[in-house]
């Protein structure tokens, strides 16, 4: 028993503080229905990585090839976030996967002339979860802790863009610093995540718990409750899937969130149908 908490121990908290993060993030994702702007991200988050691995030759997890992928990150964030009010004409969704597929050729590219390149692509589907130890953490707590203090602090600003993206004011320049913010904020915690838990599992914490919020209640507070409960059962089910029965961690966790929604459509399906015949009567 003790062996088993010290090594999931640690996973499981990475889990549970990247599965809340993104899912406060996925909140304003899948209202603004830009569902796959996580995989984009990831993808020129990797190859800010894979071209730091090939200018400099430092590895994956050094502070050099972070900086390199959240500098790639920032072009991406003040493209997102120009490219939906210089082309209105083009949905963001439709850049977005257009952005997608570029970066994938271009990581792909990358891989293909970087040495060990097979490694990247492992890593960025997989990620490390089970390996993760006190200097993740404390990467986690430098980026989570200000990208907290901003929901928090400017939850009117980004909530209103958010709901009328295209509403009077949103053109102007505060607004795009926004909006810029925004993806900035979301692509930090995204490139941690992918180095973490790999692409599959932040595309699940991002989208799953997020939409289960926004099923049962409206009021902030009771969503921010409804994707902690979810996205920790989820990790903690997960992670012992995968201890129990030597299974991947990843594709667990991701397993036990669909599950999750599975059960909150057929919940909420019931509830109509019980409503519906309470008022019949």
């Amino acid at each position: 028993m003790t062996d088993s908490i010290a090594i999931v121990g640690m996973p499981f908290l990475a889990c549970s503080l990247l599965g809340v993060m993104l899912g406060v993030l996925g909140i304003h994702v899948v209202k603004r229905e830009i569902i796959f702007v996580d995989i984009a991200m990831a993808q020129i988050s990797a190859v800010g990585t894979i071209l730091a691995h090939l200018l400099f030759e430092v590895h994956d997890e050094s502070a050099v090839a972070f900086v390199s992928a959240l500098a790639m990150i920032g072009l991406a964030s003040v493209f997102f976030a120009t490219a939906r009010r210089r082309l209105p004409q083009v949905s963001l969704e439709a850049i977005i996967g257009v952005t997608y597929a570029v970066s994938a050729g271009a990581a792909l590219f990358l891989v293909g002339i970087a040495p060990g390149g097979h490694i990247h692509v492992q890593k960025l589907l997989s990620g490390n979860l089970l390996w993760t130890n006190q200097t993740d953490m404390m990467w986690m707590a430098a980026i989570f802790s200000p990208v907290i203090g901003v929901l928090y602090g400017a939850r009117h600003h980004l909530t209103e863009l958010t709901a009328v993206p295209h509403a009077i004011g949103s053109e102007s320049t505060k607004a795009l610093a926004w909006d810029v913010l925004f993806y900035v904020m979301l692509g930090m915690v995204i490139t941690l995540g992918v180095r973490l838990a790999g692409i599959v599992v932040v595309f699940a914490y991002l989208v799953i718990p997020a939409t289960l919020s926004l099923l049962f209640c409206t009021g902030p507070g009771k969503r921010v409750l409804i994707i902690s409960s979810t996205s920790i059962m989820a990790s903690g089910m997960g992670l012992a899937f995968a201890y129990k029965l030597d299974f991947s961690v990843g594709p667990s966790i991701a397993l036990f969130l669909g599950l999750e929604l599975i059960l909150a459509v057929v919940i909420q399906r019931m509830r109509g149908l019980l409503t519906c015949v309470a008022s019949d009567t």
